[in-house]
This record gives structure tokens, sequence and C-alpha cells, in this order.
């Protein structure tokens, strides 16, 4: 493997915007409790663990554009993470999406995705960033606290009459002075 290198996509890079979403493992959840304004987890392990993968996105570069900017990160000239960025009314931008290829994991190459986008954010006039995750993809949600995030809130609804019932999502913040 060589040195990862990060760059904005552009109309040069478009396709990379396809990058596949590969499967991972489901393996606990985070368990979110809120007393006295101050946020806590617990975590839930699963007895049978099960693997799950996103379906595609068929992003376009002109929406991301428009809307934000898009990332990649580069082992040679192979896309194998890919960051979406999208602007919010608040004072965070949105991580709308974040993936790295399986054989890429673990690497730091999705925490420098957020690094990258970070800065951007800033220099956009941003506070920092924040992103959702749903509560039974534990991985992510320890790997979002691990890098300086911290939990901002929670939503038990909206998956309520979905096929998806029973989950929920976890807001994640990451103020621009915060990154590990």
């Amino acid at each position: 493997m060589a040195e990862i290198n990060y760059q904005l996509i552009d109309f040069d890079n478009r396709g990379d915007l396809g990058l596949k979403n590969e499967p991972f493992e489901l393996f606990g959840r985070m368990k979110i409790d809120r007393l006295n304004n101050n946020w806590s987890y617990e975590v839930e392990i699963f007895t049978h663990k099960r693997t799950m993968a996103f379906p595609d996105e068929r992003y376009h570069l002109q929406e991301i554009n428009q809307n934000g900017f898009a990332l990649g990160a580069y082992d040679d000239s192979n896309c194998v993470g890919l960051a979406i960025y999208q602007k919010h009314w608040n004072k965070y931008l949105y991580l709308k999406d974040l993936k790295v290829n399986r054989d890429h994991r673990k690497l730091g190459i999705g925490n420098q995705l957020i690094k990258e986008g970070l800065l951007r954010a800033v220099q956009l006039g941003y506070k920092g960033v924040y992103a959702v995750c749903q509560d039974n993809n534990l991985a992510a949600c320890q790997f979002y606290l691990k890098i300086g995030f911290q939990i901002g809130g929670f939503n038990d609804f909206d998956y309520n009459y979905t096929t998806q019932s029973g989950k929920s999502d976890i807001y994640f913040y990451l103020d621009k002075n915060s990154a590990r």
C-alpha cells in the first residue's frame, strides 16, 4: 500500500463518487440516555452478530457541489474512501456519508477524511461537523467517540412504521477544537 492521498472530488475524478458500500458487522447497540443535560450511553453486545451493507448511492457531482463537497482517499490512483459533506443551516457541516473499503479500514483513513473535511468546514465558516449514526452500528458509534465527537442528540421516532422499526439515530458533533 502506498501513501494515502486525500483530495476533493472534482470533474476529473467524479466517477469515484460511485465507490461501493461494503459489508460491515453489526455486533452491538449503543443505548443512549440523557439526565440533567448530560448524555451517557451503555453498550449492548448482541448474542448473534450479523453483517449488513447499505444500498449503493447514486451521487451526482453537481448536486454535491451545490450543497457541499466530497473528499476521496486514494491509494495510488484507486479511491479507497469517500466522505460526502453537506451544508446545514446551523454552524455544523453535515457528514452525510463516510465509507472506507473493507481492506483499508482501521488504518486511519476515515479519521483523516473527517480531519480534512473539518478543515474545509472551518474555511467555510462552520464551527464543526456532525454525523448521524444508527444505534445498532456500534463500530461506527464507537469510532466517532474515539476521534473526538460528542453525543449531541438522539432520535427514536424516524424508523417507526418502517421495516427498520426499533432502530434509533444518534447525533454526533465534532467541534473544530476537539478533533483527535
